[in-house]
């Protein structure tokens, strides 16, 4: 299991959930094979999630040194070492199951000059996570999700944390949007429609995890069930307006293509028609050259402390 700071409202990943599937067949996510899209939305997001550190400091506060951060569900870094440059006392971990992914943070460390404080763990989730020591902050972005037992899995990174330290998860938030509701080519309301499909494949997702319990996604309840206090929740916003950059609009072919893969038995044949004149590189209705595409997410993150003795 992996996770990143995509942009979602829910990796994130691609999404509100950060990810797409084969609706009704395979839920199963190829995190290696999604390494750069995940890179690349991250350096997207880098002010958003510079600014996303430095609100955790700042709710961190001088009450408690942060010598130890965990990035639980790391993808390829990204979070990692922003989170390294904010803490610059810290050690800061990635802990993945995807080893090339691992690999691609200790090469993005070395070149931010952060080789000497960024770690990383293979571990996949939900494995006992006694190995991964104690900390003053973990960070998991989109990654409770993939775990059948969230409250089990927020109880036990709970466990890790230090008195004082601080527990943050970024988790729901909004539908990511990038068209407006009419297009100019097939029905109006795509988005709309895919979005659908997507909480759909999303509780498919959820119901096929090992060891599945049904819960409600009130995350500041359990957060407290899991013995923190202090709870509070922020939600930062991404805002790219159009025209998009080259990479914003490579990031979204990359998230149109994994949508027409994975969705192709479940949209009409004319939304299907609609995908793949978005995905044509040589049409001006592409995303690629397409004047009216943007990206706007907000993804919720919640935060609380272990309380001190």
């Amino acid at each position: 299991m992996s996770a990143d700071t995509a942009p979602h409202g829910h990796d994130h990943r691609h999404d509100r959930h950060g990810h797409a599937g084969h609706h009704g067949h395979d839920t199963d996510l190829d995190w290696e094979a999604m390494a750069d899209t995940l890179e690349n939305a991250g350096e997207l997001r880098l002010p958003l999630l510079r600014a996303t550190a430095a609100r955790l400091r700042e709710l961190i506060g001088p009450r408690h040194e942060v010598r130890r951060v965990l990035d639980v569900g790391s993808g390829p870094g990204v979070m990692t070492c922003v989170l390294a440059e904010e803490f610059g006392d810290a050690e800061a971990v990635a802990v993945d199951g995807t080893q090339a992914l691992l690999d691609r943070t200790l090469a993005r460390a070395e070149a931010h000059g952060l080789g000497g404080r960024v770690g990383v763990r293979l571990a996949e989730l939900p494995a006992p996570l006694d190995g991964l020591g104690t900390t003053d902050l973990v960070w998991s972005s989109m990654a409770i999700h993939h775990l059948g037992d969230q409250q089990g899995a927020l109880d036990a990174l709970a466990g890790l944390l230090r008195p004082g330290g601080m527990l943050a998860v970024a988790e729901g938030g909004l539908p990511m949007r990038f068209l407006p509701r009419d297009i100019g080519i097939g029905k109006p309301g795509l988005q709309a429609r895919l979005d659908a499909i997507q909480e759909d494949w999303f509780a498919a997702m959820r119901a096929e995890l090992p060891g599945s319990v049904a819960a409600v996604d009130d995350w500041p309840a359990m957060l407290g069930r899991a013995g923190l206090t202090g709870v509070t929740a922020f939600t930062p916003i991404l805002d790219l307006p159009a025209p998009l950059s080259t990479p914003a609009r490579s990031y979204l072919h990359a998230h149109l293509t994994r949508l027409r893969d994975g969705m192709s038995e479940s949209l009409t044949a004319e939304d299907l028609a609609t995908l793949d004149t978005l995905l044509d590189p040589a049409t001006p209705e592409g995303i690629m050259t397409r004047p009216d595409a943007f990206l706007l997410s907000a993804t919720t993150i919640f935060t609380a402390t272990r309380p001190t003795p």
